[in-house]
């Protein structure tokens, strides 16, 4: 094995635990939540599908990813890889659209005291959990083409119409229907990013206004709290910056790769890398804003 995708390896099986781990912990936290028979928020519904499609995203690209780091490239056959790419790739077109989901809902909430936003604000309350299942099913459609072009990775130099994955390739033909379905995803995520931008920026003007309006309040000797919807809007905005980042830098990376027929293992392995730094980190990022009391299982267990 070569020790520069032997240390790849381990970064990404740390990268992978660290990932697991925290969004295990909220999820977990969100089934305490409900188990102990609370409502989830509708801010908390679209955090728990997103943490569900970054778990996903961890164990379809991480974990193969890792495998193929440590010469096991060869061991998912046809079945496997198509499922390991679609799979992904559902969790990856989630993820984008509930972040946008969140970010937006969030712009909506925190400008709720303007009379034109209430009335969204209750809509967009109440359709939270259809819109995130319509998420999901709209990924599933539209991925499916992913099944027919992706296939096991063979031993070959033959790299002619193929894309590697590291531990799979795709099949890339020659017709028009393979520009134009790229297009409709670039369409799809340029229009979340979007959006993303105007609600981030909407927040950021709310916030700043809010600051001056309490600006009174603050002396040399102690300053105002913040209010937990402050904080929570703060989270989201770091969120999105570091989805933003991670989506470019990667998508930068995708695009470097594609020039070459054969790229090298470890240039796969640093996309990869780059590509689960946002569901291994957000998790992290949303705990800092929520209250995990794993109590609540105690205390279930307890009246049971």
């Amino acid at each position: 094995m070569v020790p520069k995708e032997f240390t790849l390896g381990i970064f990404s099986l740390f990268q992978n635990a660290v990932g697991i781990l925290g969004n295990s912990s909220l999820l977990f936290h969100y089934f305490l939540t409900v188990l102990t028979g609370k409502h989830l928020m509708p801010k908390d519904l679209i955090v728990k599908h997103l943490t569900l499609a970054n778990s996903l995203a961890i164990i379809t690209r991480g974990i193969p990813q890792t495998m193929m780091e440590f010469g096991l490239q060869y061991l998912l056959d046809d079945v496997a890889c198509k499922l390991a790419v679609y799979l992904y790739r559902v969790a990856r077109g989630t993820s984008m659209q509930t972040t946008c989901l969140l970010s937006c809902f969030q712009a909506i909430t925190i400008s709720s005291s303007n009379t034109r936003w209430v009335k969204l604000k209750h809509r967009a309350s109440k359709y939270v959990g259809s819109s995130c299942l319509i998420t999901w099913l709209l990924h599933l459609l539209v991925n499916t083409r992913i099944l027919m072009r992706v296939t096991r990775l063979r031993n070959s130099r033959n790299a002619t119409n193929r894309f590697n994955f590291g531990y799979c390739s795709g099949i890339v033909s020659g017709t028009i229907a393979t520009p134009l379905y790229f297009l409709m995803l670039s369409i799809t995520d340029v229009l979340c990013l979007v959006l993303m931008a105007w609600a981030s920026g909407s927040m950021v003007t709310i916030l700043l206004r809010h600051r001056r309006q309490v600006a009174y309040l603050h002396s040399a000797h102690q300053s105002p709290g913040e209010s937990p919807e402050t904080k929570a809007t703060q989270t989201i905005l770091i969120l999105v910056c570091t989805f933003v980042s991670v989506y470019s830098a990667s998508s930068i990376l995708v695009i470097f790769i594609a020039l070459f027929d054969n790229p090298r293992l470890w240039v796969i392995s640093i996309v990869a890398f780059v590509e689960i730094c946002f569901p291994t980190f957000s998790p992290f990022i949303l705990i800092s804003s929520t209250k995990l009391d794993f109590r609540l299982c105690f205390s279930y267990w307890r009246k049971r």
